[in-house]
Formats: C-alpha cells, sequence, structure tokens
C-alpha cells in the first residue's frame, strides 16, 4: 500500500537524492515529521530512492533513537543507570508500572503513555530521574514517583501542564 505523498515527504526524498549515504539523515527527518517511522513512509521512501526497505529496517533496529511504533503523548523515561538504581530506581519503575499500569517499554492502547527505562539521562546528581517528555524530574523517591504518575494521569485525562513532583 502506497503512502500519499506529502509535500513534506517530497521536500526529505529531493533534500537526500543521494541514496544509501544518507539514510540516517532521511530517517531522522521522516522521525521528525511523523513522530516515528511508518512502515508506509519507509516503503514508499525505499521506493523513490530505490533502496531496499531492508536497509532501512536494519537502522531502525540498529540505532535506539529509531522507533517503529509511535509512542505516547507522555513519554516517560525512567533513568536506570548506576547513579539512578543505587538511589532507588527500581523502586521508582515499580511505582510508575503500577500507577500508569504499562511495563516498561510499553505503551498504552489508549496512546496517552509510553513508559521506558534509558540506561542514562545524563544528570546523575539528580538521581533517581525521570524523563516526561524530555522534561526532567530528580530526586524520586517511591512517593514522589506516585504523586507523578497520578498528576500525569490527570493531565492526559484534564489537558493540563505536568507538575513538579
Amino acid at each position: 500500500m502506497a503512502v500519499e505523498v506529502t509535500e513534506k515527504l517530497q521536500s526529505i526524498v529531493e533534500r537526500y537524492k543521494s541514496g544509501q549515504s544518507s539514510l540516517v539523515a532521511v530517517m531522522q527527518d521522516i522521525s521528525q515529521e511523523y513522530g516515528y517511522l511508518p512502515e508506509e513512509v519507509l516503503q514508499e521512501v525505499s521506493r523513490l530512492i530505490e533502496v531496499p526497505i531492508s536497509i532501512f529496517y536494519s537502522l531502525a533496529t540498529f540505532y535506539s533513537s529509531f522507533r517503529l511504533e509511535p509512542i505516547g503523548k507522555k513519554h516517560v523515561c525512567v533513568c536506570v543507570g548506576t547513579a539512578c538504581h543505587v538511589r532507588g530506581a527500581s523502586q521508582v519503575l515499580e511505582t510508575l508500572e503500577r500507577d500508569l499500569q504499562l511495563s516498561a517499554g510499553e505503551t498504552s492502547k489508549d496512546g496517552n503513555f509510553t513508559l521506558e527505562t534509558v540506561n542514562c539521562l545524563g544528570a546523575c546528581a539528580l538521581g533517581p530521574l525521570i524523563t516526561v517528555n524530555g522534561e526532567y524530574h530528580g530526586k524520586l523517591d517511591q512517593k514522589k514517583a506516585a504523586k507523578l504518575g497520578k498528576a500525569l494521569r490527570r493531565e492526559v485525562e484534564s489537558g493540563q501542564e505536568t507538575p513538579e513532583a
């Protein structure tokens, strides 16, 4: 099934006509435009620039920055690196899993939440640390994580901004 070639997609393809040497850049632009790498878009770009779809999937599964599935409106990343781990990141993760009703690596069926773990968020002094749509929430414990999880649920229901933990 061919996807509609939008003006933006055509612009991406035109910018990187050079084939395989610019595939990562093409995929970054697609990811920026769609929020992930939709299968139909990858197939259409593969056809347009005459690069096998298998190469796209090889790159998409190699680089952790690429996603083949959409993420939730609230993208929650829990740092489980050493500094956060020794300060209780696993308990923070368990609390968020319970409150968001997700396991790490899942997106809720309603598309509101994605819960992931990452090995480091680069702010070890703030551990345990999570990000919500790129916004840092540090020095968490189970109580603060529960408060934040409940606030996130209320937020998606009401459309309000994320409160501080």
